[in-house]
């Protein structure tokens, strides 16, 4: 049925308040003189009819009055519940402003506070008492077109650790930016919070926690519920649906990842998400510290997903471009955990996942005398751990690199392992720095620095938009590769003059469609795109699938 033709069946059953109160057709007071007379809303809306800018003016002038973020992400939160179009037209317009808003660093405090600040739910909620009938849980989902889900367990939110089911504001902020950052159209995106329980005593104890309370389950009684789920979604929506996994702890994300991602077109935003947008500013970095990826050296604090993740595909970049082993561009690359220097001697005690991360070389306690060791010329800081990029740190890596690169990954701001100022001030202003949250622009004897932002919105916007537009099947590493280069191809001369390794974010939506062309492109020279036949201009066609917050007329 033609999109115009479902929405005029939908809207025969709909007008008045009801009409009002449905986010996905509400315009408020932009509802025109005929379509009040159509839709039974003469009387109940005020006389005044208003355009959408003049809609969006009023609402960016309501939120600038507020002085604390979480009261502009609740506002922006009950918008989006109320006016759907007028959400993402602000979200869109206004990306710069508000990323760190719907996203990193406002909404981890979202997360902490949403049992507090719940008003109504947005999303599926499956949890153990709902074991056995997950599929039923899906189908009383009201859209059935689903495209894209994002799911968490809430184990391990940003750096804030276990929130549960609290964890909720994850999938939610995720694919808001799907939609404003990558243009998918709203009915087709689904956040889902797996509710198994809860470590934090805190939550426990809270009487007004909105999940289980309960201790997390794990072993069989998890594995069993999240097969019953990824069995269910596939089922119900197909094997097209993409399944992006969020904020997982680290022994379930890889364990998820390795099982699903050869019978489902599933990632992981945090291991492979993190991993290319972290690629894309390495490679952009290398015009301006000079030298080839493979002259680089490595060193990682933190070897979890996100640490072992980047660190993987750098390794893999290095072996196609060298035409050579993963085992052997590995040992450019050298982590730190919280013991110190993974190396071969600690084989025996390490998880799988560090195994291959495991080189001979002396033990270094921490990360200061594995700096000096090494001799890096790349720190990259995935450690959830903020101020562990010390002045020490800072000022060896600067010892040794004209400019040294320094990415400084942890989320929200307060788990960053140093500030923009910090690595300017340490380096004496020769450092290239970018991080996972924002941080303002720094004055540093006269030259004013702007620091990046390495933001997995870079990514999974476009990356995503391309593997729904050609329908692929499952997610390859090559893909994140193309994902990786391209946006790498988006940074300009004038934002190397800058010492940006990212291009702006308010290109967003056009750097979207560029990371999802390079990835269908990608998708059908694998044989994984089921869209036939290939279209001829992907990146206009991209352009032709992104979703538009414009007020449709309604009939």
């Amino acid at each position: 049925m033609p999109p115009f033709e479902c929405l005029w069946q939908h809207l025969k059953h709909k007008s008045g308040h009801s009409l009002l109160r449905d986010p996905q057709y509400n315009k408020g007071l932009a509802f025109t003189e005929k379509e009040r007379d159509c839709h039974y809303l003469r009387g109940i809306l005020p006389p005044t009819v208003l355009s959408q800018e003049l809609q969006e003016k009023k609402i960016l002038q309501n939120l600038r009055q507020h002085h604390v973020s979480l009261h502009k992400y609740i506002d922006l939160m009950d918008l989006q519940e109320r006016n759907e179009a007028l959400f993402f037209k602000v979200l869109i317009d206004n990306v710069e402003e508000l990323l760190p808003i719907v996203y990193t660093p406002t909404v981890g405090e979202a997360c902490q506070k949403y049992g507090s600040i719940f008003r109504r739910p947005q999303g599926l909620y499956i949890s153990l008492k709902e074991k056995g009938r997950v599929r039923e849980v899906l189908k009383n989902w009201p859209h059935k077109g689903i495209q894209v889900i994002v799911v968490t367990d809430g184990e391990r939110i940003l750096g804030l650790g276990d929130l549960g089911c609290q964890g909720m504001g994850i999938p939610v902020g995720k694919l808001a930016l799907y939609t404003a950052l990558g243009g998918v159209r709203p009915s087709a995106c689904l956040p889902i919070t797996i509710d198994v329980g809860t470590n934090n005593e805190k939550l426990l104890n809270d009487e007004f926690y909105i999940g289980l309370k309960q201790k997390r389950a794990t072993g069989k009684e998890y594995s069993d519920l999240l097969h019953e789920f990824m069995t269910a979604v596939k089922q119900t929506y197909g094997e097209k649906v993409l399944i992006q996994f969020e904020d997982f702890g680290n022994h379930n994300a890889f364990e998820l990842l390795g099982k699903y991602r050869n019978t489902h077109l599933a990632f992981n935003d945090d291991i492979q998400g993190t991993a290319s947008v972290v690629l894309a500013g390495v490679i952009a970095a290398l015009k301006l510290i000079g030298g080839t990826l493979a002259e680089q050296k490595f060193v990682f604090l933190g070897a979890g997903e996100a640490g072992t993740g980047i660190a993987e595909l750098i390794a893999l970049e290095m072996s196609k471009q060298l035409n050579t082993s993963l085992d052997e561009t590995r040992k450019k690359i050298w982590l730190v955990d919280s013991k110190g220097l993974i190396v071969s001697s600690r084989m025996e005690s390490l998880q799988d996942f560090k195994k291959p991360w495991a080189h001979k070389h002396e033990p270094a306690k921490n990360l200061l005398e594995a700096v000096k060791a090494i001799r890096p010329t790349i720190l990259i800081g995935a450690s959830g751990v903020g101020k562990t990029f010390t002045k020490e740190v800072i000022e060896a890596m600067s010892s040794f690199n004209e400019k040294p690169l320094i990415l400084a990954l942890s989320n929200p701001t307060s788990q960053s392992e140093c500030t923009a100022e910090e690595a300017y001030t340490h380096s004496k202003g020769r450092a290239i720095f970018a991080s996972g949250s924002p941080f303002d622009n720094f004055e540093y004897h006269g030259q004013v620095f702007v620091p990046g932002q390495s933001n997995n919105a870079y990514i999974f916007p476009g990356f995503g938009l391309g593997l729904v537009m050609c329908g692929a099947t499952r997610v390859h590493d090559d893909m994140l590769l193309a994902a990786s280069e391209a946006l790498a191809s988006e940074v300009t001369q004038e934002n190397f003059n800058k010492g940006l390794i990212y291009p702006p974010i308010t290109n967003i939506r056009q750097i979207s469609a560029h990371i999802a062309a390079k990835v269908a492109a990608k998708a059908y020279e694998l044989g994984l795109a089921t869209l036939k036949p290939r279209p001829e201009n992907l990146v206009a066609y991209a352009e032709s699938c992104m979703y538009s917050p414009v007020y449709r007329p309604l009939r």
